[in-house]
């Protein structure tokens, strides 16, 4: 919420149904594990209510990958906006990864005038794998997608809000939207 309003934009933090679905745009963050945050959403009945959202909406973190088919967090079927598969690091490096980490092949409107091999603020212990609604690829001990997009749906695994000029440039682009 503090870098939307370093960017001018009063936001509303809300699990109210009417509310999100009025707004012009929807950032569905995330912090947590994804069973229990699916678990949330269907009791509230917003696994619904955002699967049927028309404006811009943009996943971060955990947000992102609820947005996926499936993740392996839990073993839980998430919303399926995406259709790819979330799954956990198995790989010799430090899991989670924690800190700064570039991204390349960017191809969307969320990332104008964003430098390939930009670099971004990562927190994760599992990852989205490539697919068709990539639009930026990352690479932490083997190539992942940090980003994706379909229709109005965009989502980063990224923190854009702790990712200095690059992540305000990025917030920017999808207030633009």
């Amino acid at each position: 919420m503090f870098a939307l309003g370093r960017l001018g934009v009063s936001a509303v933090l809300t699990s109210d149904a009417a509310e999100i679905m009025a707004a012009d745009k929807v950032v569905f963050p995330g912090v947590g594990e994804a069973s229990s945050a699916m678990e949330f959403l269907k009791e509230a009945k917003l696994d619904k209510v955002i699967k049927s959202l028309k404006q811009p909406v943009l996943g971060i973190c955990l947000g992102m990958q609820l947005m996926c088919k499936s993740s392996e967090e839990g073993n839980v079927e998430c919303l399926g906006i995406f259709d790819q598969q979330v799954k956990k690091f198995n790989i010799a490096a430090k899991v989670p990864q924690v800190g700064w980490n570039n991204i390349y092949n960017l191809r969307s409107k969320l990332f104008e005038g964003v430098d390939e091999n930009s670099f971004v603020y990562f927190v994760h212990s599992y990852y989205c794998e490539q697919g068709t609604n990539a639009i930026a690829t990352a690479n932490y001990g083997l190539e992942y997608c940090p980003a994706l997009q379909k229709d109005n749906f965009y989502a980063v695994q990224f923190h854009p809000e702790k990712s200095a000029e690059t992540g305000e440039l990025i917030l920017s682009n999808f207030l633009k939207l």
